[in-house]
């Protein structure tokens, strides 16, 4: 018995686009199977209703409202989002903080295989995590640290406030993220993919180390500062000019 296909719609404004897609889905991807397409939010929110669909394909700009807007009104729906999108430092900060499955426009195969059998195994595994949720609330909250961050972790995902984190230390592949509450938690992630995503006041001060300045208790002249925590953190040399400029 063939296994089941992942019912998919693509949300995408651009005809060729939608066209290349449906393409590369078709001869790459066999286990997907687009049933609906949309050109904007006006077409895909009733879409989605009627279809159901396991995963959609959303283009995060497009007439008449983006992804998120998408995403909002389909908030009684669960299914998993691929987005595409142009390169834009502004949304694919959020959705890396939204651990968000994306695709950069021009679309590379590769990338898109990677991406349709990561969900595959998502839908598999029935782990039903609403990412969609947390990636709107993201989006919404203008305020950076009261948005929330999606760890990657060896048992699923877990959900933190970038409040209350504390610090950051690289392990290997993996980070270890210190909680205000005393918590430690593991990620699966390069220590440099969360510099890449974590705004001020998160900075760098060693190659292992990030931290949130609202902890910084004190900083002396050797080079180290104290966290809140009585953690102390080493500030190396080459990210100290940084820290002193950022650290009132």
């Amino acid at each position: 018995m063939s296994p089941q296909k992942i019912r998919s719609v693509i949300v995408e404004d651009e005809s060729a686009a939608r066209e290349v897609l449906r393409n590369y889905l078709q001869k790459y991807c066999p286990q997907v199977d687009v049933v609906g397409e949309a050109q904007n939010i006006k077409e895909a929110v009733p879409l989605l209703h009627e279809m159901k669909p396991q995963l959609v394909f959303l283009d995060v700009e497009m007439p008449f409202g983006n992804a998120f807007d998408v995403l909002e009104a389909c908030k009684d729906l669960q299914f998993e989002t691929i987005f595409v999108t142009a390169f834009s430092e502004y949304s694919l900060k959020a959705l890396n903080q939204s651990a968000a499955y994306y695709l950069l426009k021009p679309i590379s195969i590769e990338e898109l295989i990677i991406a349709v059998n990561k969900v595959q195994q998502q839908i598999a595994t029935q782990e039903l995590f609403n990412r969609n949720q947390i990636i709107v609330e993201n989006f919404r909250e203008t305020k950076p640290e009261k948005q929330q961050v999606i760890l990657p972790t060896m048992e699923g995902f877990e959900v933190v406030k970038m409040e209350d984190i504390v610090r950051l230390r690289g392990n290997g592949n993996f980070t270890d993220l210190h909680l205000s509450n005393g918590q430690k938690k593991m990620a699966c992630r390069f220590l440099k993919h969360f510099d890449e995503i974590l705004p001020l006041p998160f900075l760098r001060v060693h190659k292992s180390h990030i931290v949130n300045l609202n902890f910084v208790k004190k900083y002396n002249k050797g080079g180290y500062l104290t966290l809140e925590d009585d953690s102390e953190i080493e500030v190396s040399p080459t990210y100290k000019e940084e820290f002193l400029k950022n650290f009132k």
